[in-house]
Protein backbone atom coordinates (compact mmCIF):
# COMPACT_ATOMS: atom_id res chain seq x y z
CA UNK A 1 0.00 0.00 0.00
CA UNK A 2 2.82 2.42 0.85
CA UNK A 3 4.59 1.50 -2.38
CA UNK A 4 1.50 2.35 -4.45
CA UNK A 5 1.22 5.75 -2.73
CA UNK A 6 4.88 6.48 -3.45
CA UNK A 7 4.50 5.51 -7.09
CA UNK A 8 1.39 7.67 -7.40
CA UNK A 9 3.18 10.56 -5.71
CA UNK A 10 6.20 10.11 -7.99
CA UNK A 11 3.97 10.05 -11.07
CA UNK A 12 2.16 13.12 -9.81
CA UNK A 13 5.49 14.89 -9.52
CA UNK A 14 6.39 13.96 -13.10
CA UNK A 15 3.02 15.15 -14.36
CA UNK A 16 3.46 18.38 -12.41
CA UNK A 17 6.96 18.91 -13.85
CA UNK A 18 5.68 18.14 -17.34
CA UNK A 19 2.78 20.56 -16.91
CA UNK A 20 5.13 23.23 -15.62
CA UNK A 21 7.48 22.79 -18.57
CA UNK A 22 4.58 22.95 -21.03
CA UNK A 23 3.17 26.07 -19.39
CA UNK A 24 6.59 27.78 -19.32
CA UNK A 25 7.14 26.87 -22.96
CA UNK A 26 3.85 28.49 -24.03
CA UNK A 27 4.55 31.56 -21.90
CA UNK A 28 8.10 31.85 -23.30
CA UNK A 29 6.85 31.53 -26.88
CA UNK A 30 4.38 34.38 -26.41
CA UNK A 31 7.10 36.54 -24.82
CA UNK A 32 9.60 35.73 -27.55
CA UNK A 33 7.15 36.59 -30.30
CA UNK A 34 6.26 39.87 -28.57
CA UNK A 35 9.91 40.85 -27.98
CA UNK A 36 10.79 40.00 -31.56
CA UNK A 37 8.06 42.34 -32.80
CA UNK A 38 9.14 45.10 -30.39
CA UNK A 39 12.73 44.89 -31.61
CA UNK A 40 11.58 44.91 -35.23
CA UNK A 41 9.79 48.18 -34.49
CA UNK A 42 12.91 49.55 -32.79
CA UNK A 43 14.95 48.64 -35.86
CA UNK A 44 12.56 50.52 -38.14
CA UNK A 45 12.41 53.50 -35.72
CA UNK A 46 8.65 53.06 -35.18
CA UNK A 47 8.94 52.58 -31.43
CA UNK A 48 9.03 55.57 -29.16
CA UNK A 49 8.79 53.91 -25.74
CA UNK A 50 11.60 52.95 -23.40
CA UNK A 51 11.43 49.52 -21.79
CA UNK A 52 10.24 51.01 -18.49
CA UNK A 53 7.56 52.99 -20.32
CA UNK A 54 6.54 49.86 -22.19
CA UNK A 55 6.07 47.93 -18.97
CA UNK A 56 4.35 50.91 -17.33
CA UNK A 57 1.75 51.30 -20.08
CA UNK A 58 1.14 47.55 -20.09
CA UNK A 59 0.48 47.65 -16.33
CA UNK A 60 -1.80 50.68 -16.64
CA UNK A 61 -3.78 48.97 -19.37
CA UNK A 62 -4.09 45.76 -17.35
CA UNK A 63 -5.22 47.67 -14.25
CA UNK A 64 -8.09 49.07 -16.34
CA UNK A 65 -8.01 52.86 -15.88
CA UNK A 66 -6.27 53.19 -12.51
CA UNK A 67 -5.48 56.46 -10.78
CA UNK A 68 -1.82 57.47 -10.50
CA UNK A 69 -1.96 56.40 -6.84
CA UNK A 70 -3.35 52.96 -7.73
CA UNK A 71 -0.66 52.53 -10.39
CA UNK A 72 2.07 53.52 -7.92
CA UNK A 73 0.67 51.30 -5.16
CA UNK A 74 0.40 48.28 -7.47
CA UNK A 75 4.05 48.59 -8.55
CA UNK A 76 5.17 49.58 -5.05
CA UNK A 77 6.83 52.77 -6.34
CA UNK A 78 6.52 56.33 -5.13
CA UNK A 79 3.69 58.49 -6.39
CA UNK A 80 6.29 60.95 -7.68
CA UNK A 81 7.98 58.21 -9.73
CA UNK A 82 4.60 57.04 -11.06
CA UNK A 83 3.64 60.62 -11.94
CA UNK A 84 6.88 61.05 -13.88
CA UNK A 85 6.20 57.87 -15.89
CA UNK A 86 2.58 58.91 -16.52
CA UNK A 87 3.59 62.38 -17.71
CA UNK A 88 6.08 60.87 -20.14
CA UNK A 89 3.44 58.49 -21.53
CA UNK A 90 0.95 61.36 -21.90
CA UNK A 91 3.54 63.45 -23.72
CA UNK A 92 4.22 60.57 -26.13
CA UNK A 93 0.50 60.11 -26.79
CA UNK A 94 0.01 56.66 -25.26
CA UNK A 95 -2.03 57.80 -22.27
CA UNK A 96 -4.47 60.48 -21.20
CA UNK A 97 -6.05 61.50 -17.93
CA UNK A 98 -9.79 61.61 -17.52
CA UNK A 99 -11.61 63.04 -14.50
CA UNK A 100 -13.37 60.37 -12.48
CA UNK A 101 -17.16 60.57 -12.54
CA UNK A 102 -17.38 59.24 -8.96
CA UNK A 103 -14.79 61.61 -7.46
CA UNK A 104 -14.01 64.69 -9.54
CA UNK A 105 -10.81 65.23 -7.50
CA UNK A 106 -9.10 62.22 -9.05
CA UNK A 107 -8.25 61.32 -12.61
CA UNK A 108 -8.24 57.93 -14.26
CA UNK A 109 -5.43 56.89 -16.62
CA UNK A 110 -6.83 55.92 -20.00
CA UNK A 111 -4.77 54.32 -22.76
CA UNK A 112 -5.13 55.95 -26.16
CA UNK A 113 -5.57 54.62 -29.68
CA UNK A 114 -1.80 54.92 -30.10
CA UNK A 115 -1.41 52.36 -27.31
CA UNK A 116 -3.98 50.08 -28.94
CA UNK A 117 -1.98 50.17 -32.18
CA UNK A 118 1.11 49.18 -30.19
CA UNK A 119 -0.83 46.46 -28.34
CA UNK A 120 -1.71 44.82 -31.64
CA UNK A 121 1.85 43.44 -31.58
CA UNK A 122 0.69 40.77 -29.17
CA UNK A 123 -3.07 40.62 -29.69
CA UNK A 124 -2.79 39.74 -33.38
CA UNK A 125 -0.52 36.82 -32.56
CA UNK A 126 -2.76 35.66 -29.71
CA UNK A 127 -5.70 35.67 -32.15
CA UNK A 128 -3.68 33.65 -34.65
CA UNK A 129 -2.77 31.04 -32.01
CA UNK A 130 -6.38 30.87 -30.75
CA UNK A 131 -7.53 30.30 -34.32
CA UNK A 132 -5.09 27.42 -34.64
CA UNK A 133 -6.34 25.97 -31.35
CA UNK A 134 -9.94 26.18 -32.59
CA UNK A 135 -8.98 24.41 -35.84
CA UNK A 136 -7.15 21.65 -33.99
CA UNK A 137 -9.27 20.88 -30.92
CA UNK A 138 -12.74 19.46 -30.45
CA UNK A 139 -15.54 21.64 -29.06
CA UNK A 140 -15.36 19.70 -25.79
CA UNK A 141 -11.61 20.24 -25.50
CA UNK A 142 -12.06 23.93 -26.32
CA UNK A 143 -14.69 24.30 -23.60
CA UNK A 144 -12.41 22.57 -21.08
CA UNK A 145 -9.42 24.65 -22.17
CA UNK A 146 -11.41 27.86 -21.82
CA UNK A 147 -12.64 26.83 -18.36
CA UNK A 148 -9.07 26.05 -17.27
CA UNK A 149 -7.77 29.39 -18.58
CA UNK A 150 -10.58 31.29 -16.85
CA UNK A 151 -9.86 29.46 -13.59
CA UNK A 152 -6.17 30.29 -13.87
CA UNK A 153 -6.92 33.97 -14.56
CA UNK A 154 -9.55 34.47 -11.88
CA UNK A 155 -8.74 32.03 -9.07
CA UNK A 156 -5.18 30.75 -9.27
CA UNK A 157 -3.18 33.98 -9.60
CA UNK A 158 -4.31 36.17 -6.68
CA UNK A 159 -0.87 37.82 -6.41
CA UNK A 160 -1.45 39.60 -9.72
CA UNK A 161 -4.40 41.56 -8.33
CA UNK A 162 -2.80 42.44 -4.96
Amino acid sequence: MIHAACVANELGGKVSQSLQKAFESVYDNFKLHFYKRVFQRLESREASLTLVETYSIEVINSLNAPTVSEFAKYLNISTANATYKVQSLIKKGYLRKERSEEDRRESRLIVTERFHEYAKLSSVYVSKVVGRIEETCSKEDLATFQRVLETIATDLMPEVRE
